[in-house]
């Protein structure tokens, strides 16, 4: 029960660990999918981070929602520079999972991003997503212009009238201008295609906001 106490709670910066001065994944690293480097921003584009749950699962609804143009899995939110899976799992990083994503605006909006988000986890939780447990689960929308995360506040606010009227709590989605990202290890770059059987589930509450 303590064990689970402290991974639910945010490490405090000076207890945080030192991290490293180099990203744990070479540059480049080609995206499974996209067949580009998965640092790769590409022409057009803009970048939004969305953490919900599991990384491997996350990256797996966004490469393949129309109009996503590129994905990558990584750690953000803390304060542990480049940090390692184990560290991050160990809760004394800060960091959330969190998934990269790249999208093009003529053929998708930031709302089905969004969209996307709350219709498949449980955005009320706080640090978790069902069975797992720890601030490295917390959900999160850091945005990467004012126009994002307006529309983010705005479309949360829908969301919470929707979970209220079904019973559930406050959202707990972290919202803020986005603090540094830092990529996760070649593994976990599309997991999910690697592994197609690999353990991730949806937590999906069935709340739906149109």
């Amino acid at each position: 029960m303590f064990f689970s106490k402290m991974k639910s709670t945010l490490v405090e910066p000076e207890q945080a660990l030192r991290g490293r001065g180099r990203s744990v994944l070479a540059d480049p690293t080609y995206h499974e999918i996209f067949g580009i480097p998965v640092q790769q921003v590409p022409e057009g584009s803009e970048v939004v981070y969305l953490a919900l749950g599991c990384f491997w699962g996350a990256e797996k609804l966004y490469w393949n929602a129309p109009g996503v143009t590129n994905t990558a899995a990584g750690y953000q939110g803390g304060y542990t520079p480049n940090p390692s899976y184990e560290e991050v799992c160990s809760a004394r990083t800060g960091h959330t999972e969190i998934v990269k994503v790249s999208y093009d605006p003529k053929k998708t909006s930031f709302e089905d991003l969004l969209k996307i988000f709350f219709e498949n986890h449980d955005p009320t939780q706080g640090m978790r997503q069902g069975n797992d447990v720890g601030t490295q689960y917390r959900s999160a929308i850091y945005t990467t212009t004012p126009e994002q995360q307006a529309t983010a506040e705005r479309v949360r606010d829908e969301y919470q009238v929707q979970f209220t009227r079904s019973g559930y709590g406050r959202i707990t989605t972290e919202l803020k201008p986005a603090p540094e990202f830092f990529y996760a290890e070649d593994y976990h770059q599309q997991y999910l295609d690697k592994n197609p059987f690999g353990y991730c589930p949806v937590h999906a509450t069935g709340v739906t906001c149109n």
